[in-house]
Protein backbone atom coordinates (compact mmCIF):
# COMPACT_ATOMS: atom_id res chain seq x y z
CA UNK A 1 0.00 0.00 0.00
CA UNK A 2 1.31 3.49 -0.87
CA UNK A 3 1.22 6.48 1.47
CA UNK A 4 -1.77 7.89 -0.46
CA UNK A 5 -4.92 5.81 -0.65
CA UNK A 6 -6.85 6.11 -3.91
CA UNK A 7 -10.49 5.67 -2.93
CA UNK A 8 -13.48 4.91 -5.11
CA UNK A 9 -17.05 5.50 -3.94
CA UNK A 10 -19.80 3.28 -5.31
CA UNK A 11 -23.18 4.99 -5.09
CA UNK A 12 -23.73 8.73 -5.44
CA UNK A 13 -26.96 9.06 -3.48
CA UNK A 14 -27.16 10.69 -0.05
CA UNK A 15 -24.58 8.55 1.75
CA UNK A 16 -22.20 8.12 -1.16
CA UNK A 17 -22.21 11.84 -1.86
CA UNK A 18 -21.55 12.60 1.81
CA UNK A 19 -18.56 10.22 1.86
CA UNK A 20 -17.25 11.72 -1.37
CA UNK A 21 -17.57 15.28 -0.04
CA UNK A 22 -15.81 14.33 3.19
CA UNK A 23 -12.94 12.84 1.18
CA UNK A 24 -12.76 15.90 -1.06
CA UNK A 25 -12.63 18.21 1.97
CA UNK A 26 -9.46 16.46 2.98
CA UNK A 27 -8.75 13.21 4.81
CA UNK A 28 -5.09 12.68 5.61
CA UNK A 29 -3.62 9.96 3.40
CA UNK A 30 -6.58 9.69 1.01
CA UNK A 31 -7.76 11.04 -2.31
CA UNK A 32 -11.13 10.60 -4.04
CA UNK A 33 -10.12 8.98 -7.33
CA UNK A 34 -13.34 7.55 -8.77
CA UNK A 35 -17.10 7.38 -8.34
CA UNK A 36 -19.53 4.83 -9.72
CA UNK A 37 -23.29 4.89 -10.18
CA UNK A 38 -25.78 3.54 -12.70
CA UNK A 39 -27.11 7.12 -12.86
CA UNK A 40 -24.27 8.34 -15.05
CA UNK A 41 -25.30 12.02 -15.13
CA UNK A 42 -25.37 12.16 -11.32
CA UNK A 43 -22.01 10.39 -11.03
CA UNK A 44 -20.38 12.69 -13.60
CA UNK A 45 -21.74 15.78 -11.89
CA UNK A 46 -20.38 14.67 -8.52
CA UNK A 47 -17.00 13.70 -9.98
CA UNK A 48 -16.66 17.03 -11.74
CA UNK A 49 -17.58 19.04 -8.67
CA UNK A 50 -15.11 17.18 -6.44
CA UNK A 51 -12.27 16.53 -8.87
CA UNK A 52 -12.54 12.74 -9.11
CA UNK A 53 -10.63 11.51 -12.16
CA UNK A 54 -12.76 8.52 -13.16
CA UNK A 55 -16.48 7.78 -13.49
CA UNK A 56 -17.95 4.29 -13.81
CA UNK A 57 -21.53 3.24 -14.42
CA UNK A 58 -20.90 -0.16 -12.82
CA UNK A 59 -19.27 -0.56 -9.43
CA UNK A 60 -17.84 -3.96 -10.36
CA UNK A 61 -15.99 -2.36 -13.26
CA UNK A 62 -14.44 0.16 -10.89
CA UNK A 63 -13.35 -2.61 -8.49
CA UNK A 64 -11.62 -4.49 -11.32
CA UNK A 65 -10.15 -1.39 -12.99
CA UNK A 66 -6.95 -1.06 -10.97
CA UNK A 67 -7.76 2.64 -10.55
CA UNK A 68 -8.48 2.43 -6.82
CA UNK A 69 -6.76 1.04 -3.71
CA UNK A 70 -9.88 0.90 -1.53
CA UNK A 71 -13.64 1.14 -1.95
CA UNK A 72 -16.62 2.65 -0.12
CA UNK A 73 -19.96 0.96 -0.85
CA UNK A 74 -23.01 3.19 -0.42
CA UNK A 75 -25.60 1.67 -2.74
CA UNK A 76 -29.05 0.24 -1.86
CA UNK A 77 -28.92 -2.65 0.61
CA UNK A 78 -29.63 -5.50 -1.86
CA UNK A 79 -26.50 -4.55 -3.85
CA UNK A 80 -24.07 -4.68 -0.91
CA UNK A 81 -23.27 -8.41 -0.95
CA UNK A 82 -22.14 -8.80 -4.59
CA UNK A 83 -20.00 -5.67 -4.42
CA UNK A 84 -18.38 -6.71 -1.12
CA UNK A 85 -17.64 -10.12 -2.65
CA UNK A 86 -16.06 -8.46 -5.66
CA UNK A 87 -13.83 -6.38 -3.36
CA UNK A 88 -12.74 -9.48 -1.45
CA UNK A 89 -11.91 -11.26 -4.71
CA UNK A 90 -9.89 -8.24 -5.83
CA UNK A 91 -8.08 -8.01 -2.45
CA UNK A 92 -9.37 -4.46 -1.96
CA UNK A 93 -10.12 -2.99 1.50
CA UNK A 94 -13.77 -1.98 1.67
CA UNK A 95 -15.95 0.16 3.93
CA UNK A 96 -19.53 -1.01 3.38
CA UNK A 97 -22.48 0.98 4.67
CA UNK A 98 -24.84 -0.96 6.92
CA UNK A 99 -26.22 -3.55 6.60
CA UNK A 100 -23.53 -5.89 5.33
CA UNK A 101 -26.35 -7.76 3.55
CA UNK A 102 -30.15 -7.78 3.77
CA UNK A 103 -30.33 -11.30 5.25
CA UNK A 104 -28.31 -13.32 7.74
CA UNK A 105 -27.76 -16.00 5.12
CA UNK A 106 -26.12 -13.56 2.71
CA UNK A 107 -24.10 -11.95 5.50
CA UNK A 108 -22.90 -15.36 6.73
CA UNK A 109 -21.64 -16.20 3.25
CA UNK A 110 -19.61 -12.97 3.20
CA UNK A 111 -18.19 -13.71 6.65
CA UNK A 112 -17.02 -17.13 5.44
CA UNK A 113 -15.41 -15.55 2.37
CA UNK A 114 -13.74 -12.92 4.53
CA UNK A 115 -12.49 -15.55 6.99
CA UNK A 116 -10.85 -17.36 4.08
CA UNK A 117 -9.12 -14.21 2.81
CA UNK A 118 -5.39 -13.80 3.55
CA UNK A 119 -5.97 -10.50 5.40
CA UNK A 120 -8.75 -8.48 7.01
CA UNK A 121 -10.35 -6.27 4.38
CA UNK A 122 -13.91 -5.51 5.48
CA UNK A 123 -15.24 -2.76 7.73
CA UNK A 124 -18.99 -2.15 8.12
CA UNK A 125 -20.23 1.41 8.56
CA UNK A 126 -21.95 1.43 11.93
CA UNK A 127 -20.82 4.99 12.54
CA UNK A 128 -22.23 5.43 16.05
CA UNK A 129 -19.14 3.64 17.34
CA UNK A 130 -17.22 6.77 16.26
CA UNK A 131 -19.72 9.31 17.62
CA UNK A 132 -18.16 11.48 20.38
CA UNK A 133 -21.26 11.10 22.57
CA UNK A 134 -21.39 7.31 22.41
CA UNK A 135 -17.62 7.11 22.90
CA UNK A 136 -17.92 9.26 26.02
CA UNK A 137 -20.68 6.96 27.32
CA UNK A 138 -18.47 3.92 26.83
CA UNK A 139 -15.44 5.54 28.43
CA UNK A 140 -17.46 6.57 31.50
CA UNK A 141 -18.96 3.09 31.81
CA UNK A 142 -15.57 1.40 31.50
CA UNK A 143 -14.14 3.70 34.21
CA UNK A 144 -16.54 2.02 36.64
CA UNK A 145 -17.30 5.05 38.83
CA UNK A 146 -21.05 4.49 38.54
CA UNK A 147 -21.00 0.77 39.30
CA UNK A 148 -22.25 -2.08 37.16
CA UNK A 149 -24.55 -1.47 34.22
CA UNK A 150 -28.10 -2.66 34.96
CA UNK A 151 -30.30 -1.37 32.11
CA UNK A 152 -30.20 0.94 29.12
CA UNK A 153 -32.95 3.01 27.53
CA UNK A 154 -32.69 4.20 23.94
CA UNK A 155 -34.94 6.29 21.70
CA UNK A 156 -34.62 6.52 17.92
CA UNK A 157 -37.10 8.78 16.10
CA UNK A 158 -37.12 9.88 12.45
CA UNK A 159 -39.11 12.70 10.87
CA UNK A 160 -40.76 10.43 8.32
CA UNK A 161 -40.51 6.84 7.18
CA UNK A 162 -39.20 5.66 3.84
CA UNK A 163 -42.15 4.75 1.60
CA UNK A 164 -42.90 1.19 0.58
CA UNK A 165 -41.58 -0.53 3.72
CA UNK A 166 -43.41 -2.61 6.33
CA UNK A 167 -43.13 -2.96 10.11
CA UNK A 168 -40.17 -5.31 9.89
CA UNK A 169 -38.12 -2.61 8.13
CA UNK A 170 -38.25 -0.53 11.31
CA UNK A 171 -36.16 -3.27 12.91
CA UNK A 172 -33.94 -4.35 10.01
CA UNK A 173 -33.17 -0.87 8.67
CA UNK A 174 -33.44 1.54 11.63
CA UNK A 175 -33.05 -0.44 14.85
CA UNK A 176 -29.84 -2.08 13.61
CA UNK A 177 -27.92 0.97 14.81
CA UNK A 178 -29.00 0.34 18.40
CA UNK A 179 -28.63 -3.42 17.95
CA UNK A 180 -24.99 -2.81 17.02
CA UNK A 181 -24.03 -0.03 19.42
CA UNK A 182 -25.62 -1.33 22.64
CA UNK A 183 -23.53 -4.54 22.83
CA UNK A 184 -20.51 -2.40 21.90
CA UNK A 185 -21.28 -0.11 24.84
CA UNK A 186 -22.13 -2.88 27.33
CA UNK A 187 -19.46 -5.37 26.25
CA UNK A 188 -21.85 -8.34 26.01
CA UNK A 189 -23.80 -9.97 23.18
CA UNK A 190 -27.59 -9.92 22.88
CA UNK A 191 -28.91 -13.41 23.68
CA UNK A 192 -32.71 -13.01 23.65
CA UNK A 193 -35.20 -10.46 22.34
CA UNK A 194 -38.85 -9.47 22.45
CA UNK A 195 -40.88 -7.13 20.25
CA UNK A 196 -43.79 -5.09 21.61
CA UNK A 197 -46.10 -2.32 20.49
CA UNK A 198 -48.93 -0.14 21.67
CA UNK A 199 -51.41 2.07 19.91
CA UNK A 200 -50.23 2.74 16.33
CA UNK A 201 -49.91 6.21 14.87
CA UNK A 202 -52.71 7.22 12.51
CA UNK A 203 -50.18 9.15 10.40
CA UNK A 204 -48.67 6.09 8.74
CA UNK A 205 -50.56 3.06 7.44
CA UNK A 206 -47.72 0.97 6.00
CA UNK A 207 -46.24 -0.14 9.33
CA UNK A 208 -46.83 -0.18 13.04
CA UNK A 209 -45.31 2.95 14.53
CA UNK A 210 -43.91 3.27 17.20
CA UNK A 211 -42.38 -0.03 18.30
CA UNK A 212 -40.61 -1.16 21.47
CA UNK A 213 -37.74 -3.64 21.48
CA UNK A 214 -36.48 -5.52 24.53
CA UNK A 215 -32.97 -6.95 24.30
CA UNK A 216 -31.30 -9.06 27.00
CA UNK A 217 -27.54 -9.53 26.90
CA UNK A 218 -25.36 -12.32 28.24
CA UNK A 219 -24.64 -10.37 31.45
CA UNK A 220 -28.36 -10.01 32.21
CA UNK A 221 -28.56 -6.34 31.23
CA UNK A 222 -31.92 -5.34 29.74
CA UNK A 223 -31.82 -2.86 26.86
CA UNK A 224 -35.04 -1.11 25.86
CA UNK A 225 -35.28 0.61 22.47
CA UNK A 226 -38.21 2.74 21.36
CA UNK A 227 -38.40 3.37 17.62
CA UNK A 228 -40.70 5.84 15.90
CA UNK A 229 -39.88 6.26 12.23
CA UNK A 230 -42.65 8.77 11.45
CA UNK A 231 -42.39 11.12 14.44
CA UNK A 232 -42.72 14.33 12.39
CA UNK A 233 -41.09 16.73 14.90
CA UNK A 234 -37.41 15.96 14.18
CA UNK A 235 -34.58 13.44 14.16
CA UNK A 236 -34.04 12.48 17.80
CA UNK A 237 -31.60 9.90 19.22
CA UNK A 238 -31.24 9.32 22.96
CA UNK A 239 -29.42 6.80 25.13
CA UNK A 240 -29.32 6.42 28.91
CA UNK A 241 -27.24 3.91 30.87
CA UNK A 242 -28.69 2.93 34.24
CA UNK A 243 -25.94 1.86 36.63
CA UNK A 244 -25.80 0.90 40.29
CA UNK A 245 -24.80 4.35 41.56
CA UNK A 246 -26.04 6.67 38.84
CA UNK A 247 -27.15 7.13 35.26
CA UNK A 248 -25.25 8.33 32.21
CA UNK A 249 -26.92 9.75 29.10
CA UNK A 250 -26.20 11.41 25.80
CA UNK A 251 -26.60 15.20 25.90
CA UNK A 252 -29.92 16.53 24.64
CA UNK A 253 -29.82 17.40 20.93
CA UNK A 254 -26.02 17.07 20.54
CA UNK A 255 -26.36 18.11 16.89
CA UNK A 256 -26.75 21.72 18.05
CA UNK A 257 -22.98 22.02 18.36
CA UNK A 258 -22.57 20.57 14.88
CA UNK A 259 -25.27 22.76 13.33
CA UNK A 260 -24.20 25.98 15.10
CA UNK A 261 -27.63 26.30 16.62
CA UNK A 262 -28.40 27.72 20.06
CA UNK A 263 -30.67 26.80 22.90
CA UNK A 264 -32.68 29.96 23.54
CA UNK A 265 -34.34 30.78 26.86
CA UNK A 266 -36.73 33.71 26.52
CA UNK A 267 -40.28 34.77 27.45
CA UNK A 268 -40.76 31.81 29.80
CA UNK A 269 -39.81 29.35 27.06
CA UNK A 270 -36.83 27.13 26.24
CA UNK A 271 -36.36 26.41 22.54
CA UNK A 272 -33.96 24.34 20.49
CA UNK A 273 -33.86 23.00 16.94
CA UNK A 274 -33.88 19.35 15.86
CA UNK A 275 -32.13 18.14 12.69
CA UNK A 276 -34.29 16.83 9.85
CA UNK A 277 -32.33 13.59 9.49
CA UNK A 278 -29.28 11.68 10.72
CA UNK A 279 -26.61 13.54 8.75
CA UNK A 280 -26.06 16.64 10.91
CA UNK A 281 -26.49 14.60 14.10
CA UNK A 282 -23.76 12.11 13.15
CA UNK A 283 -21.59 14.29 10.86
CA UNK A 284 -18.66 14.14 13.27
CA UNK A 285 -19.03 10.36 13.58
CA UNK A 286 -18.90 9.88 9.80
CA UNK A 287 -15.77 12.03 9.52
CA UNK A 288 -14.06 10.19 12.38
CA UNK A 289 -15.04 6.81 10.93
CA UNK A 290 -13.63 7.73 7.53
CA UNK A 291 -10.38 9.08 8.96
CA UNK A 292 -9.91 5.96 11.10
CA UNK A 293 -10.62 3.68 8.15
CA UNK A 294 -8.11 5.45 5.91
CA UNK A 295 -5.40 5.41 8.60
CA UNK A 296 -5.98 1.72 9.35
CA UNK A 297 -6.12 0.74 5.68
CA UNK A 298 -2.79 2.43 5.00
CA UNK A 299 -1.40 0.41 7.90
CA UNK A 300 -2.81 -2.83 6.45
CA UNK A 301 -5.53 -3.44 9.06
CA UNK A 302 -9.11 -2.52 9.89
CA UNK A 303 -9.88 0.29 12.37
CA UNK A 304 -9.82 -0.56 16.07
CA UNK A 305 -13.34 -0.62 17.47
CA UNK A 306 -15.06 -0.55 14.08
CA UNK A 307 -17.77 -3.06 13.22
CA UNK A 308 -16.32 -6.20 11.64
CA UNK A 309 -18.00 -8.65 9.29
CA UNK A 310 -18.93 -10.84 12.26
CA UNK A 311 -20.31 -7.86 14.17
CA UNK A 312 -22.49 -7.00 11.19
CA UNK A 313 -23.68 -10.59 10.86
CA UNK A 314 -24.57 -10.68 14.55
CA UNK A 315 -26.60 -7.48 14.16
CA UNK A 316 -28.56 -8.95 11.26
CA UNK A 317 -29.20 -12.17 13.20
CA UNK A 318 -30.58 -10.20 16.17
CA UNK A 319 -32.76 -8.10 13.86
CA UNK A 320 -34.19 -11.19 12.17
CA UNK A 321 -34.89 -12.72 15.59
CA UNK A 322 -36.84 -9.59 16.55
CA UNK A 323 -38.89 -9.93 13.37
CA UNK A 324 -39.66 -13.51 14.42
CA UNK A 325 -40.84 -12.18 17.79
CA UNK A 326 -43.03 -9.69 15.92
CA UNK A 327 -44.57 -12.51 13.89
CA UNK A 328 -45.13 -14.52 17.10
CA UNK A 329 -47.19 -11.75 18.74
CA UNK A 330 -44.32 -10.52 20.88
CA UNK A 331 -43.00 -13.81 22.24
CA UNK A 332 -39.52 -13.74 23.78
CA UNK A 333 -37.13 -15.50 21.38
CA UNK A 334 -33.58 -16.76 21.88
CA UNK A 335 -30.97 -15.42 19.46
CA UNK A 336 -29.08 -18.14 17.54
CA UNK A 337 -25.36 -18.41 18.17
CA UNK A 338 -23.05 -17.09 15.46
CA UNK A 339 -21.29 -20.44 15.04
CA UNK A 340 -24.65 -22.12 14.38
CA UNK A 341 -25.59 -19.48 11.81
CA UNK A 342 -22.29 -19.89 9.99
CA UNK A 343 -22.64 -23.69 9.97
CA UNK A 344 -26.10 -23.47 8.41
CA UNK A 345 -24.63 -22.08 5.23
Amino acid sequence: MTDLLRIGVIGTGVMGSDHAHNLARGVRGAVLTAVADAAQDRAEALAQSLGAARVFTDGSDMIRSGAVDAVIIAVPDPLHAPLVEACLEADLPVLCEKPLAPTAGEAARLVRLHDAAPRSLLTVGFMRRFDPGYRALRARLEAGADGALLMTHSVHRNVEAYPGQDSSATVTNSAVHEIDVLPWLAGHEIVSVQWACGRPSSLIAERHDPQLLLLWDSAGVLHTVELQVHAQYGYDVRCELVCERGTIELPAVPSLVEADELVVNTQLRRQAAYPADWRPRFAAAYRAELAAWVEATLAGRIPAGAATARDALRTTVVAETLVRSMAADGARVEVPGLDDVLKEG
